[in-house]
């Protein structure tokens, strides 16, 4: 666990604990007592995402190289290039392949189950991965000390160059509020270039 992880955390508890006493000041009708630690916690959070955020808009966007691995706890993902699978008939668009390396460095079985993989080309536009042609899905159950391949698609315009590749766990949990986490409030994504 990051430091950064632990704050939070630590946060989490301290105002779980400050709700509790929060709740036993009204029941006891001690108002005042009650509003006064209230207005605490409240500053403490506003402090807390103000720095999340000011963090996020400061820190410089991060890339990776092919074969570099992005690690989240035990599970790391490395980008080892990509291709464009033949055979399908598409108009204006075109597939685009990415091979990611999937291991698990953890002594159990695990998965990144809210995982997600996005394209972003030299534009900053998005490309979503096209599920059903993929194979091993970035969120398998890896054995522990193992590596699996998983092959994500994307559909992409006929003129698009692909830049790189972006891993996220999305807007919908605890990460987005981890100081200077790539998936945090307002930071922007880590990116895995797809070519050296």
């Amino acid at each position: 666990m990051r430091l950064a992880e632990f704050l939070l955390l630590v946060l989490v508890g301290w105002t779980t604990v400050g709700a509790l006493g929060i709740s036993v000041s009204f029941l006891q009708h001690q108002r005042q007592k009650a509003l006064r630690h209230l207005g605490w916690l409240l500053t403490v959070w506003a402090i807390y995402l103000a720095t999340v955020i000011g963090v996020s808009v400061t820190q410089r966007q991060r890339f990776v190289t092919v074969g570099t691995p992005q690690c989240f706890d035990e599970m790391c993902f490395t980008v080892a290039g990509f291709d464009e699978p033949k055979g399908y008939l598409l108009k204006d668009s075109r597939l685009v392949r990415v091979k990611v390396s999937i291991t698990n460095r953890g002594h159990k079985p695990e998965s990144e189950s809210l995982l997600r993989a996005y394209l972003v080309d030299r534009q900053g536009r998005r490309w979503d991965e096209v599920h059903g042609l993929s194979g091993v899905r970035l969120t398998a159950r890896v054995a522990a000390g193992e590596t699996v391949t998983s092959e994500p698609v994307f559909k992409v315009d006929e003129d698009t160059t692909p830049e790189g590749l972006v891993l996220t766990h999305g807007s919908r949990q605890p990460g987005v509020l981890v100081i200077g986490d790539s998936d945090s409030l307002l930071h922007r994504p880590t990116v895995a270039r797809l070519v050296k």
